[in-house]
């Protein structure tokens, strides 16, 4: 595997430039990697040493990374609308990020809602995506204590990061609502509802 680091920030223009980077790279090598994932500002590269070689893999990202925009593009798609059910079951950590913030849970709905987050990577288990950025009021630590069950569709919050559950796993995230929107499906081209580079908006529902 080949890691290539980009600016090391949160950021949305190096972002796109990780995503842009890997697709590039994809088209490029074709059956020489088994896989190109960006993520917020690193693109690993899963290469076969049957297919290629490590000087000719540099190359190519070299080649390809001279060709990359320094600016994002501007988006042309919408915010895709996740509707979410906030607190009660569905989000049994609402009251404790509300403490957090020293608000009330009604105003982390708000805030919650009110942004519109970028898809920065996708990881953790399949369909799961990293979305930022979160109001810093809100942005409220992992669980010291991860749950052994976190159930599909559960809206969490770590940090200034917040995503969706797709599977049923294990988790350490704040919960605070969650959705019947299928975000994985193994059956569907292509499996993961939303992909890298993506805007979504939770809608409360």
């Amino acid at each position: 595997m080949m890691l290539l680091e980009l600016e090391p920030v949160v950021d949305p223009a190096v972002n796109a430039r990780a995503i842009h980077l890997a697709s590039r790279l994809r088209a490029r090598l074709g059956r020489a990697v088994r896989d190109v994932v960006p993520s917020y500002c690193t693109v690993g590269i899963h290469f076969d040493p049957l297919m290629t070689d490590l000087a000719a893999l540099e190359r190519a990202v070299q080649e390809e990374a001279r060709q990359l925009p320094v600016d994002e593009p501007a988006a042309v798609a919408p915010p895709r609308q996740i509707p979410v059910r906030y607190g009660g079951e569905d989000g049994p950590d609402l009251a404790s990020v509300a403490e957090f913030a020293g608000c009330t849970p009604d105003e982390v709905i708000a805030r919650h809602s009110a942004r519109i987050y970028r898809v920065y990577m996708i990881g953790l288990v399949p369909g799961f995506c990293y979305m930022g950025r979160v109001d810093t009021s809100i942005a409220a630590p992992r669980r010291r204590v991860p749950r052994e069950r976190v159930p599909a569709g559960s809206v969490g919050i770590a940090g200034e990061q917040t995503g969706v559950y797709p599977i049923s796993t294990p988790g350490g995230w704040q919960l605070i609502g969650r959705t019947d929107v299928v975000m994985f499906d193994a059956n569907r081209t292509p499996p993961s509802l939303l992909e890298p580079g993506e805007l979504v908006q939770f809608v409360p529902a």
